[in-house]
């Protein structure tokens, strides 16, 4: 067995008083915890992802139309807005918790978010003041699902021994990702009903967690004094929040280019972030009680899970925009179901993925608590890296079973490696800091998904904008569209055609229902044109040569990461040998 050669450190004893005698008379309590966070995880990632599938539910209900130029900002900080405040303060949170309780800080994540939902479906406002309601208070329980993303491990953690470690932030970890896949079908139903509800059904369950969370939760970890590193948070949440913002904008077109990469703003935002994150690092090296503990990069299964687990974070993140846009874009068009109603099926015919990590998540956890996480996590990662492969070769317009088959098997190889990964990380600091660990990790895994967006959706447009333009031009002049209009139409970016496709609106209504060119093509030219299959068999060719770019992308990101996962070494507890 290879033990990292980090010299272990040993945490100051802490009288837990009658909650050590709690724990020891009630040995369910693990299970307590285990069901609870879990129950807060799940409810943080499915949040992440149900505003994505009702989003022209929400626009519609607000009086809004999110593709008109001026409104595309809304709908990106609708996205962007969680994603990111849960990415940026992750750490300070987990922070907190070492210093403060772990619970303490958990169960006021459960009310942060728990009013912030109520909020959310209270807007009383519409147009571009409801929008703005709803991004703050967006924001707002964003800050909530980072208090209980940063202390949930830790706090299994603390209530698990290390030979059921595995087990436990296996069944975790499998909420935090099938609950980003389960938002789309709840999302996708309660939008169908009112859009208020897919903010309301998260009030009682954030209720019950709450009063659960506060009746049954004790603190069983050893806390750390420190102060509070101000330096380091606010270097920190500016440096990565401009970086994401300028990610997240460099995908909108600029000039005469199909992405926004050259906009000065976006790369004095690329360069001013990277900037202030250096500086934090510097800062964080010389901070007595620094926010970010860069000492535990150190510690070889830590830096080696979190380099592993935020390119598996990335290239996941990237698999589901674009299966997304696949289904709704062109899939179900094209074997009958309208653009209106792709939302709810995409998500239908996305289950095998999250079947497939339902089923290897807990089996991976709980073996890796014998046999360790090095293998589970490594073949896990080439299993996906074959999967990526295996979706650009089949077919743009596939046989659902073979699609069925690659993407549960993706399901599967993120499953092997989610839960080993994370037990591992946590196995692997002092028990003093495995708030701040687990924030840090938290970090690593909500900034890909953060920083997926913008890479994969600009990799797509890079792709489509090879051939789309002229694709365009020659589909819409044979189907009677003037010359002049089809050339316009040709010439807009990409990414037009792409947000419609991912909202379920009708891509070629949307191009040419502005110009008034269906009003000047025969009937029969117009209901070919808006119909389900011209669309998706006009974008099959370049859109197969965009998926190309990206999942060769995602499949390198998961190679290099199962080389990391290899060399972690092997099984390793901190301050046991």
């Amino acid at each position: 067995m290879t033990l990292d050669t980090t010299p272990p450190e040993k945490a100051a004893p802490v009288d837990l008083g009658s909650k050590t005698r709690w724990d020891r008379d009630h040995p369910s309590y693990k299970w307590v915890a285990l069901s609870n966070t879990t129950l807060g995880t799940l409810m943080a990632t499915i949040n992440a992802s149900i505003v994505i599938i009702s989003l022209p539910a929400i626009f519609r209900g607000i009086g809004i139309d999110p593709l008109q130029q001026g409104n595309v900002g809304y709908l990106l900080w609708m996205i962007m807005g969680f994603l990111l405040v849960s990415a940026v303060l992750v750490v300070t949170f987990g922070r907190l918790g070492d210093m403060f309780g772990r619970v303490r800080v958990y169960t006021l994540g459960f009310v942060v978010f728990t009013v912030a939902s109520l909020a959310l479906g209270l807007d009383p406002l519409s147009g571009g003041g409801g929008a703005m309601w709803l991004i703050v208070w967006r924001i707002v329980q964003g800050v909530g699902s980072a208090m209980l993303f940063a202390n949930s491990t830790a706090i299994l953690t603390d209530a698990f021994p290390s030979r059921q470690r595995g087990l436990a932030l296996g069944i975790n970890q499998v909420s935090a990702l099938a609950g980003s896949f389960l938002g789309l079908i709840v999302g996708g139903l309660l939008s169908e009903i009112d859009w208020r509800a897919i903010f309301w059904v998260s009030v009682p369950i954030g209720l019950l967690g709450t009063v659960w969370s506060y009746r049954s939760l004790h603190e069983l970890g050893t806390q750390k004094a420190g102060r509070l590193d101000w330096p380091g948070n606010l270097t920190f949440a500016v440096g990565l929040s401009i970086l994401l913002i300028a990610i997240t904008y460099g995908i909108q077109p600029y000039g005469g280019h199909a992405t926004g990469w050259l906009n000065p703003w976006v790369l004095s935002g690329l360069i001013g972030g990277v900037l202030l994150l250096v500086l934090f690092c510097v800062l964080e090296a010389h901070t007595r009680d620094p926010m970010f503990d860069l000492s535990l990069f150190r510690i070889r299964a830590f830096s080696a899970g979190n380099l592993a687990g935020l390119l598996a974070s990335i290239s996941r993140g990237g698999l589901q925009f674009m299966l997304i846009i696949w289904l709704q874009g062109i899939w179900l068009p094209l074997h009958g179901y309208s653009f209106e109603s792709t939302p709810l099926w995409a998500a239908v015919y996305l289950l095998p993925l999250t079947v497939g990590f339902l089923l290897a998540g807990p089996l991976s956890g709980a073996l890796s608590d014998r046999f360790g996480a090095r293998w589970f996590a490594t073949g896990g990662l080439l299993l996906t890296a074959v999967t990526y492969v295996g979706l650009f070769l089949i077919p743009v317009d596939f046989p659902y079973w073979l699609f069925a088959l690659m993407i549960g098997l993706n399901g599967v190889g993120s499953g092997l490696f989610a839960a080993p990964n994370t037990a591992a990380i946590m196995s692997s600091v002092p028990a003093s800091e495995r708030g701040i660990a687990s924030g840090m990790r938290g970090t690593f895994f909500n900034s890909g998904t953060s920083l997926s967006i913008g890479i994969f959706f600009s990799l797509m447009i890079v792709g489509l904008a090879r051939s789309l333009p002229q694709t365009l031009l020659s589909g819409l002049q044979g189907q009677g569209v003037s010359a002049a209009v089809a050339g316009q139409v040709a010439q807009l970016p990409p990414v037009a055609s792409l947000f419609a496709a991912f909202l379920g609106y009708n891509p070629i209504l949307r191009l040419l229902g502005p110009t008034g060119a269906l009003d000047h093509v025969s009937g029969a030219q117009a209901a070919t044109l808006t119909g389900g299959q011209f669309f998706p068999q006009l974008i099959s060719g370049p859109f197969h040569t965009g998926l190309i770019v990206v999942f060769s992308a995602a499949a390198a990101m998961s190679v290099v990461g199962a080389l990391a996962s290899l060399l972690r070494g092997g099984r390793f507890v901190h301050g046991e040998s």
